[in-house]
């Protein structure tokens, strides 16, 4: 009789074995249809999310290369306001430097007038001086071919003998550069 059970009993783990085989296989094939169902969203989630960091990577790197364009602007900036330091200053100064020409142009007759405009003419060069060292520099213009970038044409005048056509015959007032940019362009007459 125990073979019996026992026969019985083989029998019985046999065929939960192979029910058990059978749902494993079951099971084995609903997890791969769930996989494969869910392989398909997930692939579409992983597009989706190549697409999002690869807008955010281009975002970046426009963001950088502005942050990089500013900087080379603000430097430029920078470096022009240096050069030219002191712009308004020379302009300021230079209605000063002419009434001093005007007051040394006009004849001292007496002690009293040519120690006064010894002074003056000190005071000027020490005021040209003074521009000098800073860049400032008078543009040349008597005799010169008209440039309306440094000249500003205030009357003209029939060209005479020897002269050329479009030159400089007489400055009105001088005119002053700042390194290489005009503070004030020169006041000139030219012969036509």
């Amino acid at each position: 009789m125990a073979d019996k059970q026992q026969s019985s009993t083989d029998d019985e783990t046999a065929a939960k074995a192979a029910t058990t085989k059978q749902d494993s296989g079951k099971t084995e094939q609903g997890q791969d249809a769930t996989e494969k169902s869910q392989a398909a969203p997930k692939s579409q989630e992983v597009i989706d999310l190549e697409k999002k960091a690869s807008d955010f990577e281009d975002k970046y790197l426009r963001a950088e290369a502005e942050v990089q364009n500013m900087q080379t602007r603000f430097q430029k900036e920078q470096a022009t306001l240096i050069k030219y330091d002191g712009q308004q200053l020379a302009k300021d100064v230079l209605p000063v430097i002419d009434n001093l020409e005007r007051a040394l142009a006009v004849e001292a007759t007496d002690d009293t007038g040519a120690q006064l405009k010894k002074g003056v003419q000190m005071t000027y060069d020490h005021l040209e001086d003074a521009l000098k060292r800073n860049n400032v520099t008078e543009i040349e213009a008597m005799g010169q071919k008209f440039d309306p970038t440094r000249h500003q044409a205030v009357q003209s005048v029939p060209a005479e003998a020897g002269q050329d056509a479009e030159t400089v015959v007489k400055v009105l007032q001088k005119g002053y550069l700042l390194k290489d940019r005009v503070l004030r362009p020169a006041m000139v007459v030219v012969a036509q």
